[in-house]
């Protein structure tokens, strides 16, 4: 069993990272990629199977970030892991560097460029049906935004993937309520999420995604019914760990200056594990 307060304090310390290479680039998605950290956490340190000394292992579960704007989530996962040095996150969104300011395949650990919203699902459903063509036992993980749910491609991609009955794929939406300017439910309401991907032919498990345990059980439990794809509604919240940040639409595309990223890593570090 995995020891949660260890995979906690991982996240404390990523939700850190997040807010110090956001700030130190001066631009960024700091909302959406702190609500994601635990659903990061759970995967690179509990579920996937990956060797960070070899990114390109053949037998290695595939993990889609199809939400790319979140970048710097995912890029300080990496590094956490191991893939590159950590000191590579001072380079983030700047000219030449490898961490763009959406998920770059030149990065160490990226599977696939993510960013254009609504892709990210369609490539997961190819990796895994590939892998079931070619015998291979790897699995295939894609997070998606709620805001993303949006998108007219990922409910195709999502008939697709009941269709061809893929068992080996988990996607995971982040479903922290708030997309760019204002809640998702005032934009197009998705609600009822979670019975209408029932009705696409998913096994569906709606969680609290900021509760550890629950996000390893719930990663445990995919693929657990055969011949349909697994999809985890994480319930999040929008800038989760900083107040001021907190369900507020203002950051899900701001950089916190220098007295605003003072305040934030005075509140992630006071907080109890």
């Amino acid at each position: 069993m995995p020891d949660i307060r260890d995979l906690k304090e991982k996240a404390r310390k990523l939700r850190i990272d997040i807010l110090e290479t956001i700030a130190n680039a001066g631009s960024g998605h700091p909302g959406g990629s702190l609500s994601c950290v635990e659903i990061l956490i759970g995967l690179y340190f509990y579920k996937l199977r990956h060797k960070p000394q070899d990114p390109g292992w053949a037998e290695r579960d595939r993990f889609i970030m199809s939400k790319g704007h979140a970048s710097a989530a995912l890029y300080a996962t990496l590094a956490a892991c191991g893939y590159f040095p950590k000191e590579e996150l001072k380079n983030y969104r700047k000219l030449g560097s490898m961490l763009q300011g959406h998920v770059y395949s030149g990065v160490p650990g990226v599977e696939f460029s993510t960013g254009a919203l609504g892709e990210g699902l369609s490539v997961a459903n190819g990796m895994a049906l590939g892998a079931k063509i070619k015998k291979k036992d790897f699995k295939v993980f894609c997070l998606l935004g709620d805001g993303e749910m949006q998108e007219g491609q990922v409910w195709e991609a999502a008939m697709t993937a009941a269709q061809h009955k893929l068992d080996n794929l988990c996607a995971i939406v982040d479903f922290n309520g708030v997309q760019q300017n204002e809640p998702v439910s005032n934009i197009k309401n998705e609600e009822p999420v979670a019975a209408k991907l029932n009705d696409f032919g998913w096994n569906v498990l709606d969680i609290d995604g900021h509760d550890i345990g629950s996000v390893i059980k719930a990663l445990d439990s995919s693929g657990s019914v055969k011949e349909k794809p697994t999809f985890i509604v994480a319930r999040t919240i929008k800038g989760k760990g900083v107040s001021f940040m907190e369900g507020n639409p203002k950051w899900h595309g701001k950089a916190p200056n220098k007295e605003e990223l003072s305040k934030a890593l005075e509140e992630i570090k006071r907080e109890k594990i």
